[in-house]
């Protein structure tokens, strides 16, 4: 039998910045990080951001497996086979300063994983970054080099949607849903039904809106429910209200394209059930255009978030708007941002906190790491609900993808839990403008 070739992972910037346990994750292989990463690291040790974080992580687990060991020289990870090595020497030949004309910190990282190429004759040495350009750069100079994999959703194509169709439905069933409100997965030919999957049933003459309880263990009608003024203009964006009006559901995701409703069913859904929580906070992302910090704008922290959150804000004043402005409901709304009862945030303050008896809306989820969201998520104190929105495939992120991104990996994980329900809206409808846009340019 073939002796399997050994191989060297050499890990830059990005990768640890992504998972700060991510030396774990090669098995019986070894793992080189070269000394410029460490110096990168250190410039984002400080800070609030789940980056932050990692960047400290890393740095103390680093600490601990230096206690005993000289990180100049190869070190069992965690017992197993597998050993890391700081990799000091950055000179090689070629060099890929002079290759591309530049000197900078992801060309000293090729350096690195060059030399130990050199220096490893009988290994096969790989490069491993979540940073594209630095990829192809490897390539160019004869370097294997790959994304780093772990907790990637594989095939995006088959990413749970959260609602199917079924035709040609028994009308005895479709009956049952309307007359008592229930009917058995069996009365639909249903087999190992998904907790809170949602279905559009239909047969020639009839149709109905339902999904599976999970601890009725029974197929449920699903009422097309009105939200602050705020009504579903169809069957995607009936199941995603419902999901958020769920009592039983603590956790919502919802998935979709530009202009298909998302924060506003969302935020609705959130005010209509504002007695069952203390505040509702809305926040998103903050991704700076150039890569700048909200630091470089003017003003208190509020005045530094406000132009991220504008989206939030719209949404807010649509439902307002569909009432009048001396309607009780429109008061409700604008007493509701004066008390903070409604209240925007900036995520990085997350962190520590414990979040009892809120709803929490998360827009633009797609940007977020699945170590943010799993931060997020355990925040949640007792009467608190989550919900996250966004689109895979509109990613600000440098070093995300819809493979990578925290949402993703919420869906493809969390499907089938009782306490959690997704759902895939595909229908805009902010106007036909929009939908236009949507489908031909």
């Amino acid at each position: 039998m073939a002796k399997k070739q050994k191989k060297i992972f050499v890990l830059d910037t990005s990768v640890i910045l992504f998972d700060h346990n991510s030396i774990k994750s090669f098995q019986e292989h070894d793992v080189a990080i070269p000394i410029t990463v460490l110096e990168e690291v250190d410039r984002f040790k400080k800070g609030n951001d789940v980056i932050n974080f990692e960047a400290r992580e890393f740095i103390r687990n680093l600490d601990e497996l230096s206690k005993e060991n000289l990180l100049n020289e190869w070190i069992p990870i965690n017992g197993k086979k597998g050993k890391l090595k700081i990799l000091m020497n950055e000179s090689s030949e070629p060099d890929a300063n002079k290759v591309f004309g530049e000197y900078k910190a992801d060309h000293k990282i090729l350096n690195a994983a060059l030399r130990c190429k050199q220096d490893s004759p009988g290994c096969s040495v790989i490069m491993v970054s979540k940073d594209i350009n630095l990829r192809l750069k490897a390539k160019a100079l004869q370097l294997p080099a790959e994304d780093f994999l772990t907790g990637k959703v594989k095939n995006i194509a088959d990413l749970y949607k959260g609602k199917s169709e079924i035709e040609n439905a028994p009308q005895a069933a479709i009956d049952k849903l309307y007359q008592k409100g229930s009917c058995a997965p069996k009365d639909l030919k249903i087999k190992n039904p998904i907790a809170n999957h949602y279905y559009q049933i239909r047969n020639e003459g009839s149709s109905v809106l339902a999904y599976y309880n999970a601890t009725s263990k029974n197929i449920e009608r699903v009422p097309k429910e009105t939200a602050f003024g705020i009504a579903p203009r169809n069957a995607e964006q009936a199941f995603a209200l419902h999901a958020v009006l769920n009592p039983d559901v603590l956790l919502v995701s919802i998935q979709g394209i530009a202009g298909t409703g998302k924060t506003l069913l969302a935020l609705a859904g959130s005010i209509a059930q504002k007695q069952n929580f203390h505040q509702i906070y809305l926040a998103r992302p903050i991704v700076p255009l150039s890569n700048k910090d909200i630091g470089f704008l003017p003003g208190d922290i509020k005045s530094k978030i406000n132009p991220y959150m504008e989206p939030l804000w719209d949404n807010l004043k649509l439902i307002q708007n569909q009432f009048k402005e001396t309607d009780k409901d429109y008061q409700k709304i604008k007493q509701m941002v004066e008390s903070e009862k409604i209240h925007i945030t900036p995520l990085a303050y997350i962190r520590g906190r414990s979040l009892s008896k809120i709803c929490f809306i998360i827009d633009e989820a797609q940007n977020l790491t699945p170590h943010e969201i799993k931060t997020i998520i355990t925040r949640a104190g007792e009467g608190t609900k989550i919900i996250f929105t966004g689109d895979i495939y509109q990613i600000d992120t440098p070093y995300l993808d819809t493979h990578s991104n925290g949402l993703s990996s919420l869906i493809d994980k969390m499907k089938d839990n009782p306490l959690y329900a997704h759902i895939t809206l595909e229908k805009g409808e902010r106007s036909e403008l929009a939908n236009l846009a949507s489908s031909l340019l």
